[in-house]
């Protein structure tokens, strides 16, 4: 028999016959784990497997490779402080849905529980503006755990390392605003807090709508749709309340969708 015992972030809980749930949680020695938890479908334990809390769970297998089963303790429930609060919610399922469909099963990436418990505090207690700037900087460095990392250091096209504004959808790479001025319709706008040239505090809403279009991007193109899967809707409900908060409508400011770029 094997076991463990370790804090696991809730990541997804789906229903497993009448009575039980199989648990996605992301732990720090685990990465994302999977576990059978019985009773868990029962009004008792629904609040405490709500998607963004924190667990302390233990799971057993005869092997390795097996589902398992996972006995879980309440240790921290955000999503109950946050019930009023829709756009923070949001946040909250939007990051754990992105978790649990990009992230291959137990693979282990060093300081990304930490990481998420810190953007998960930030959701809760941050202004609107630096958590929604944290949340797009997460995702930016997701996508480089998982190897489709983007190159956001210098232009591609000149190698200039000022007055990056841009990134190429086919290559990822940045490209200034003066060498991407002819081809500025297809390229996807980069904003300057994720080349760490504006602080998270004096991030605007706009620019976050950027952020989110240019991670989702990707996201989509590598995790999710390009590996069979759709995007999470919470994702989606994410960038578009706060695309309209911004003042530009569910969608980018040009009215297009950034998976139509090509």
């Amino acid at each position: 028999m094997i076991e463990w015992t370790e804090e696991a972030i809730v990541l997804a809980a789906r229903r497993h016959g009448e009575a039980d749930v199989v648990l996605s949680a992301l732990t720090d020695g685990h990465g994302r784990h999977q576990g059978l938890v019985r009773g868990g479908a029962g009004r008792r334990m629904r609040g405490t497997i709500e998607p963004g809390n924190r667990l302390l769970v233990t799971w057993r297998g005869r092997l390795d490779d097996q589902l398992g089963g996972y006995t879980i303790e309440a240790l921290d429930e955000p999503v109950g402080r946050l019930i009023d609060d829709g756009l923070r919610l949001t946040a909250l399922g939007a990051l754990s849905a992105v978790l649990d469909r990009s992230l291959p099963d137990r693979l282990r990436i060093g300081g990304l529980f930490e990481r998420t418990a810190a953007l998960i505090a930030a959701i809760e207690h941050a202004p609107e503006t630096v958590w929604a700037a944290a949340f797009v900087l997460l995702e930016r460095d997701l996508l480089a755990d998982l190897g489709y990392g983007l190159d956001l250091g210098s232009c591609a096209l000149t190698g200039v390392t000022e007055d990056l504004s841009h990134v190429s959808p086919r290559s990822g790479r940045a490209v200034s605003r003066a060498a991407g001025a002819p081809w500025a319709g297809r390229l996807l706008p980069l904003p300057g807090f994720m080349t760490g040239s504006l602080p998270l505090d004096a991030v605007e809403v706009a620019e976050i709508v950027d952020g989110l279009r240019l991670t989702l991007y990707f996201l989509d193109r590598h995790l999710f749709s390009g590996a069979g899967q759709p995007v999470p809707p919470l994702r989606i409900a994410l960038a578009d309340r706060l695309a309209r908060r911004s003042g530009r409508g569910p969608s980018s400011a040009d009215g297009t969708n950034p998976m139509e770029i090509r």
